[in-house]
């Protein structure tokens, strides 16, 4: 044998080593060139707002699944999200994606733990199978299935000739509590909170949000019958229960076939129906305080129906086992021997050690899903892909960190180099150090956020990023020092006997005129002690992380209610109406409707986006844009940047007082390179969240509470958040945080720790006083961490 020979040359399939991008223009993308390896955990970094969502899902992942879904038949096509093809020149090397985002989990009040991971369809068919008594398939287990009973003439067609078959009290059975329809609660309508009865309804006696006698609703109540004239304290009883409760019946209304319901109903499918946590915030208010929600009588909250809670299995039935934190179901499911179900017992198994090895062990399966935090909503759904034998598949994460403790990141960083080591490609978009640094191969967006982003500042390895001269590079070791003197508290909000999910009957005074940070591991009841004890208090504004609700056609002026004072500004300087200023309205461009480009659909295929010719975009009429204020036109001023329009409507022709002091509070959450019109839809999670907490800042109150700030939030941008923090409680408020990230716990004036665990070994308080005595102490799991990070 020649040991001379050259080695064999390598397979040519081997050679695909790289995802290759070229050319990526998405979003604010400046035209730019990268190379990802595979099968190795890449990092994306940069501010918020710097472009790694735009290049991450909105290019990568984006193609990615656009060309697994172009695989499928026309036919399946047509029942699938039509996904356009990226701004890219080049996308090379791609493998399937599959993506582990932030976004809650859906807002259905239907939907739980349980049904959202198959958890309980799996027990579902457990009981259908061994539940005694035996009272029938899996659909009479769920709550989302109504018993229905049928009887009469079945006729089927076949061949030219007709089959009748006679079917007598044939019976469906499922699962729903007819009571609560499935709901678990029922409500109850406070009816003062629904009119005011000294006001006739002429005189807008009905204090239901949109219920305005100036529009439709006026002539509907007309037509239906009703003296729009006479008070409502004189109704009769029966014109007072057609108002409410009266049964859909149609009407005419000049000319026109309408449909009258009794207020209460509309409501209830209108409001009621959908969940509280989704609703508009102005709807919002009036749904807590219209209608109370008490547990049905009838189900006691399990939304099951009786039949279904009658059948048990080792002396629980299905509400019970959904009532059970998970790892103690885990524990239960690992006692049942029964071979004739071992391979749904070995699933469900699987599937419930899962939650506990992503921290979520705490959680039970009949928590409704939209209560998850966006942290826990993001874990779940990384559930079904813990145990899966895929490899060559990219996962991408966005910001898997998100509500974990220190502690917990530790594991998060374990799971998700055990799906790189398995040979998948792994796209992280992350902020935090300790998730950076164990990346094979970073890449560094920036250098700014907005039109001042979207380059590649770096690419390569942590140790060379420490070194580089980027944003992220110089503030990667950034560490914030403990304070040397915290302030004195003005006050206190008292706390007594908070017994909220896990909570074991806390007590604890909340300091008030201070900076004091709630903490704990995830599921420890932090935000169970501030949303069930402390929100809802006189004085008091919760800033959740919450999704803002808005269209593309919707944007920050429109949000914060910045535009109402510049159309009013335009509007007198011009001598014309507010209306034409807006392209939501009179000023609208007439062919895009004021949207700024035509959209031409093409069945199956992507939707077509042009810029309207009209308007070139601009979304207002030709006409409109001859107005100015301080020598700019309306298109010009949303075009401008928030720091930009600041200084214009600071003084001069343009001084606009109500405008200068909603952008200064935009400015000052560090949102200045936004511009004024750049739709919701675009915006980051952080700038999001940023959005909405400049908007509540100027709601009248002494307590703000915010639910972990510093979410989405580069690491230059946390220092701007504590520097904003400090200056809401040097001018006399109270500021309350929910968070887990070190650098504002050491910046604080008092800690509240809870735990020591997550979900029944939570709930307690272990420690509450400076951060300086939990750093000596080290008595907590975070008083641990802290102390690493601050170097003592």
């Amino acid at each position: 044998m020649d040991i001379s020979s050259p080695p064999p040359a390598p397979h040519p399939a081997d050679s695909h080593d790289l995802i290759r991008v070229q050319g990526a223009r998405v979003n604010n993308l400046k035209d730019i060139d990268v190379e990802i390896p595979k099968r190795r955990l890449t990092v994306f970094t940069g501010v918020s707002g710097s472009g790694k969502s735009s290049l991450v899902f909105g290019t990568i992942a984006a193609e990615s699944q656009r060309m697994i879904n172009e695989t499928y038949s026309a036919f399946v096509q047509g029942f699938m999200p039509t996904l356009a093809r990226p701004e890219v020149d080049l996308l090379d090397g791609l493998t399937t994606a599959i993506l582990v985002d932030q976004e809650r989990m859906g807002a259905n009040p239907r939907s739980t733990v349980g049904t959202a991971t198959d958890a309980n369809a799996m027990l579902r068919i457990l009981f259908s199978r061994l539940g005694t008594p035996q009272i029938g398939p899996p659909t009479a287990f769920s709550f989302n299935v109504p018993t229905r009973k049928a009887s009469g003439v079945m006729s089927t067609e076949k061949g030219g000739r007709v089959e009748k078959n006679v079917v007598r009290d044939a019976v469906y059975l499922g699962g729903m509590c007819p009571r609560c329809e499935g709901m678990g609660s029922v409500s109850d309508v406070d009816l003062t909170a629904l009119y005011d009865d000294t006001k006739s309804l002429g005189e807008g006696a009905l204090t239901i949000p949109g219920y305005s006698m100036d529009g439709w609703y006026g002539r509907i109540f007309s037509g239906a019958g009703f003296d729009l004239d006479k008070p409502i304290s004189r109704f009769t009883e029966r014109e007072l229960n057609d108002l409410l409760y009266r049964e859909p019946t149609k009407i005419k209304v000049e000319g026109i076939n309408l449909t009258f319901e009794g207020v209460i109903p509309k409501i209830q499918k209108s409001m009621l129906s959908k969940d509280v946590e989704a609703m508009q915030p102005h709807i919002r208010a009036f749904v807590e305080r219209a209608v109370t929600f008490q547990p049905c009588p009838e189900c006691a909250g399990t939304r099951l129906s009786a039949e279904a809670r009658s059948s048990r299995i080792g002396g629980r039935n299905i509400a019970d086992l959904c009532a059970l934190q998970i790892t103690d179901l885990a524990g239960w499911v690992r006692e049942l021997r029964e071979p004739s179900v071992a391979p749904l017992l070995k699933g469900l198994r699987h599937l419930l050690d899962s939650f506990t090895e992503i921290g979520l062990g705490y959680l039970s399966l009949d928590r409704p899903a939209g209560t998850l935090s966006g942290g826990e909503a993001q874990r779940t759904k990384m559930i079904r892909h813990l145990g899966s034998s895929l490899t060559d598949v990219t996962y991408v994460f966005d910001e898997p960190t998100i509500g974990l403790h220190p502690h917990d990141i530790e594991r998060m960083n374990r799971l998700l180099l055990q799906l790189r080591d398995k040979g998948n490609t792994v796209l992280v978009v992350e902020h935090k150090p300790e998730t950076i640094a164990i990346a094979d191969h970073v890449v560094d967006l920036g250098p700014g956020a907005g039109t001042a982003g979207g380059r590649v500042c770096f690419e390569g390895t942590v140790g060379a990023l420490r070194d580089s001269d980027t944003i992220t590079g110089r503030h990667l070791d950034d560490r914030a020092r403990l304070r040397d003197a915290v302030r004195a508290p003005t006050g206190a909000l008292e706390v007594r006997g908070a017994s909220t999910h896990n909570l074991r009957g806390v007590d604890v005074d909340i300091p008030l005129g201070m900076l004091c940070v709630v903490t704990g591991v995830a599921g420890s009841g932090k935000s169970s002690l501030i949303h069930g004890s402390v929100a809802g208090r006189d004085g008091v504004v919760v800033i959740d992380q919450g999704a803002i609700k808005g269209s593309r056609r919707s944007n920050p002026a429109t949000y914060t209610g910045l535009l109402e004072p510049i159309r009013k500004a335009f509007a007198k300087a011009n001598g014309v109406k507010p209306a034409l200023f807006s392209s939501n309205s009179e000023g609208a461009c007439p062919t895009c409707n004021g949207a700024g480009v035509i959209f031409t659909e093409l069945g199956v295929m992507a939707t077509v986006e042009s810029t309207c010719e009209e308007c070139e975009g601009r979304r207002f009429q030709a006409s409109v844009l001859e107005y100015t204020l301080g020598g700019r036109n309306i298109a010009e001023v949303l075009a401008m940047s928030m720091g930009e329009a600041e200084a214009f409507f600071a003084g001069g022709e343009a001084r606009t007082p109500a405008a200068h002091k909603i952008l200064d509070r935009l400015v000052d959450v560090g949102l200045g390179y936004l511009t004024l019109g750049q739709p919701l839809t675009t915006l980051s999670g952080g700038e999001r969240q940023r959005v909405k907490l400049a908007t509540q800042m100027a709601d009248k109150g002494d307590v703000y509470v915010l639910d972990e700030p510093t979410t989405g939030l580069h690491l230059a941008d946390v220092e701007n958040l504590l520097g904003l923090l400090d200056r809401l409680v040097d001018a006399g408020k109270s500021v309350i945080v929910i968070e887990h990230h070190q650098a504002v716990m050491a910046h604080a004036d008092w800690i509240i720790d809870l735990g020591p665990g997550a979900g029944h070994d939570g709930g307690r308080v272990v420690f509450e006083g400076r951060p300086a005595d939990l750093v000596a102490g080290r008595s907590t799991l975070t008083g641990e961490h802290l102390a690493a990070y601050v170097g003592a």
